[in-house]
């Protein structure tokens, strides 16, 4: 498909998306401005993420660090004026903060106080190479299900990593995200998720953030207070071959 053909269908799509987004605010009586759009263009090529900005998407998601920095890369090329935000929203080993904190602007996967330690040396490590020159925005993947294998952080342990993020001086703890258990309803899995933002800001007022909800369930989230909705296959379509 050629750019001209692409950009077309990216754009009826983003439209579809927004009044999916915009119909979901107005029957919770919440205004659109209160919930953010992330494009998540894993194994989607660089071009598309620049043809998002050229539309007026300002945030991009990757599940990859070793996709997402090379892509990221690229961008910089194709957009210079750098009006792309990248996050950071799949799960992440220790041994890949380093590169993440390189190109990311914010990592909403964060579950652990071992991986906060290391992306807060991480941190420390790219300002004091002159690499960046500001913190790294961070959100803390609650567990909605307990299943280790899915990632997250306990909800009854939120509240001690939540101190251990506000203490290292490198990380800005933003909020909560979260991906609905498989096979339950969401509803009640958002619900959760909201009750347990409430209780976070009550100690970390600025931890306001909570991405929740995709494609298939973003209505449920923004009834449930989402603040970020992560999409990837209503906006760029079925996934292709990921990037080498």
């Amino acid at each position: 498909m050629n750019t001209v053909d692409r950009k077309a269908e990216l754009a009826a799509n983003l439209a579809e998306v927004e009044e999916r987004i915009a119909a979901a605010c107005r029957a919770a009586g919440r205004a659109r401005e209160e919930v953010r759009l992330i494009a998540i263009t894993k194994t989607f090529p660089a071009s598309d993420a620049a043809l998002l900005a050229d539309l007026g998407v300002t945030d991009v998601g990757e599940n990859r660090d070793q996709e997402a920095g090379p892509k990221a890369a690229e961008v910089a090329e194709l957009r210079p004026d750098g009006v792309l935000r990248w996050h950071m929203v799949g799960r992440l080993q220790r041994n890949k903060a380093r590169s993440v904190v390189e190109w990311a602007h914010e990592v909403q996967s964060v579950d652990s106080a071992r991986l906060a330690d290391a992306l807060a040396k991480a941190v420390r490590a790219a300002r004091d190479a002159q690499i960046r020159d500001e913190p790294l925005d961070v959100l803390i993947q609650a567990s909605l299900d307990d299943d280790p294998e899915r990632g997250g952080c306990p909800l009854a342990e939120l509240d001690a990593l939540a101190e251990r993020i506000a203490h290292t001086g490198e990380l800005r703890l933003r909020g909560l995200m979260a991906v609905a258990p498989l096979g339950a309803d969401p509803a009640a899995a958002f619900e959760r998720l909201a009750r347990a933002g409430e209780r976070l800001r009550k100690d970390h007022p600025n931890a306001a953030e909570v991405s929740a909800g995709m494609s298939h369930d973003l209505e449920q989230a923004i009834t449930h207070g989402s603040t970020c909705v992560r999409v990837g296959t209503a906006l760029l379509g079925g996934r292709g071959l990921a990037s080498p």
